[in-house]
């Protein structure tokens, strides 16, 4: 008869060479099949990838450059203030309110980093422009982009009508 020091070493035995086996065969996974998965029906065929140069015809049409300021001129206010929506998590419209981002209160021909107690980056600080609406346009397409080192997380609109109606929303805000 076992007492319960002996059962209990062979459980634990049982334990270990189960935790072995498993580890081993992840291991072996790993080295031989190099990737993929189990029963997702792909095929992992070997060979080499040779690069060749673009034959010129399969590049993608550029987009026309377009002016800002004319889509503004035919923007929609109510629009943008569904727009706004989006921006509302961090942004406030009343003066003097900010939140994690400075409030936007006037922002529209304000000049860039100038609401006080709001710790601006040090790009948009020093920017010395101002918020015309091309540089919205700039800034809301790519923040990061526009600002390299932004503390804006926010990736940006890439419709340009979204973003000039959410500036034309902005521009009746304390305009």
């Amino acid at each position: 008869m076992f007492d319960t020091m002996t059962s209990t070493k062979i459980l634990g035995a049982g334990c270990g060479a189960l935790l072995l086996f498993l580890l081993g065969g992840w291991g072996a996974e790993l080295i031989y099949h190099g990737g993929g998965g189990h029963g997702d029906g792909e095929e992992h065929a070997q060979g080499y990838l040779i690069e060749v140069a673009d034959a010129g015809g399969a590049d993608e049409e550029a987009e026309p450059e377009i002016d800002f300021v004319e889509v503004l001129a035919s923007a929609d206010a109510a629009k943008g203030e569904k727009v706004f929506s989006k921006c509302k998590a961090c942004h406030k419209l009343e003066d003097g309110a900010n939140g994690t981002g400075p409030h936007l209160y006037s922002i529209v021909n304000r000049p860039i980093g100038v609401v006080d107690g709001f710790g601006y980056s040090d790009v948009l600080a020093t920017n010395g422009g101002e918020w015309d609406a091309e540089a919205l346009n700039g800034f809301l397409a790519d923040p990061k982009g526009w600002a390299p080192g932004t503390k804006m997380s926010f990736a940006g609109l890439k419709k340009v009508d979204d973003r000039a109606n959410l500036v034309a929303y902005l521009q009746g805000i304390g305009g």
